[in-house]
Parts: C-alpha cells; sequence; structure tokens
C-alpha cells in the first residue's frame, strides 16, 4: 500500500489505513525506529503494564513474602553487628 506524506503543523506525517491499524494492533502511542533506510513504528511498551494484576494474585496467593526477610538467623544482626 503506498502513500503520501504529508505537513502536518511544522512536521510531516503518514496517514496509517484504518484496515492496517487493527492488523497491527497499535494504538493512541506507539514508539518510532529509524533503521537504515526504514522507519519501524511499534506499540508502546510499558514496562509495568500488567503489575496490578500481578500483585493482586500475589496477594491472594500469599506470594508476597519478602524472601531475604532473615538471612543472618538472628532478628537483631543489625543491633550486634553495627555500632550506633
Amino acid at each position: 500500500m503506498k502513500a503520501k506524506i504529508i505537513k502536518i503543523g511544522n512536521s510531516q506525517g503518514v496517514r496509517i489505513p484504518k484496515l492496517i491499524l487493527e492488523q497491527t494492533g497499535l494504538g493512541e502511542e506507539v514508539e518510532i525506529e529509524a533503521e537504515d533506510d526504514r522507519i519501524i513504528i511499534k506499540p508502546a511498551i510499558y514496562p509495568r503494564n500488567g503489575w496490578d494484576e500481578a500483585f493482586e494474585s500475589m496477594s491472594k496467593n500469599a506470594d508476597d513474602k519478602l524472601l531475604d526477610a532473615d538471612l543472618t538467623g538472628q532478628e537483631d544482626w543489625d543491633q550486634i553487628e553495627w555500632q550506633w
């Protein structure tokens, strides 16, 4: 499919047909990269996407405990080892 580059304010852009947007799943926010002679448009990545649901699931399964709660075997290790 061919498209024309159009002026948008001080920039230029390309109109993306609805069919292509539906096929790719692109939303309102995207990442744009230039690679050699190509422009790559990808869905925006949200690193913490889904964390809320994961934390809720962990809480329901009681998996939200600290893994290193007591590595020394002594609860008062800080009080003994360090001078305050």
